[in-house]
């Protein structure tokens, strides 16, 4: 889906939008080619981009492992779908991907930004099997409770959660708070899929750099190693292959050969 462009003069403050500092989901729409974005953020992605040239492209990257792991669920039987944080409308959306197969699979998009549920609310206005929630991920109770999530879920069958991307701005203390109301949420069958952005293999300069930028945001980010990131999957059965850089799960010759997925850690967990 394509959405307008937005209007750089908005106020500060209107509808809820603040101006002043980066926004995650902004800078992740201008990593994509979006329009919805202000000089704020693109001047903190240009700053990313100096430590992670090849950011772009991880950002293409990432989307093509989201459109792999619904994919892969909604062949396991899950037909409804939570994706917290997922940011603004952008082409192969998480309900585009998954009623390719299941027609009739349900659609919650999470996120706390106002310019992600201004317009996917009037993206998806039309389409009664998906809806928007404004929730942060750090207050699952309030993720799970949502009317929009309570109206569309039924947590007596399998639910996808997907947190492309999210789990990285979450604490070690947050961690095992959140990610065990949410487990405890779901019911057998269910699944979790996440990336998260990793140190390995990159230098300690550059991952400082891009800490520091995302400092300036609400929401700050934490790389981390491989070991720490598999915690996020606790309660969960890793999908073969396992926890990996986003390029080695299940990979699809019809994406765009891998470039810069080594900054990515992905998988896709089930719940016994």
């Amino acid at each position: 889906m394509e959405v307008g462009e937005m209007v750089e003069q908005k106020p500060n403050g209107a509808a809820g939008i603040d101006v002043t500092r980066p926004s995650v989901a902004r800078m992740y729409d201008y990593y994509l080619g979006g329009k919805d974005n202000f000089e704020v953020d693109r001047e903190a992605v240009r700053q990313v981009e100096k430590a992670m040239p090849e950011i772009r492209r991880l950002a293409q990257e990432n989307r093509a492992f989201l459109r792999r792991a619904v994919r892969h669920m909604a062949r396991q039987g899950v037909r409804q779908f939570i994706d917290i944080g997922s940011g603004l409308p952008t082409v192969g959306n998480t309900h585009q991907i998954a009623q390719e197969i299941t027609p009739d699979a349900r659609v919650v998009y999470v996120d706390n930004d106002p310019v992600v549920l201004q317009h996917g609310r009037a993206l998806l206005a039309t389409d009664d099997n998906t809806s928007v929630a404004a929730a942060d991920m750090r207050r699952p109770a309030d993720v799970l409770g949502h009317p929009e999530t309570v109206k569309l879920i039924d947590f007596n069958e399998p639910v996808g959660v997907l947190m492309i991307a999210m789990v990285h701005f979450l604490t070690l203390d947050e961690r095992g708070p959140i990610m065990r109301q949410l487990l405890d949420a779901l019911p057998s069958g269910s699944h979790l899929t996440a990336t998260h952005v990793t140190t390995e293999n990159h230098p300690p300069e550059a991952v400082a750099q891009i800490e520091a930028v995302y400092a300036r945001t609400p929401t700050p980010i934490f790389f981390r190693e491989r070991e720490e990131i598999a915690r996020f999957f606790d309660g969960f059965d890793l999908v073969e292959p396992g926890l990996v850089t986003i390029d080695a799960w299940h990979p699809d010759p019809s994406d765009p050969a891998p470039q810069a997925t080594k900054w990515l850690y992905g998988g896709v967990g089930r719940k016994a």
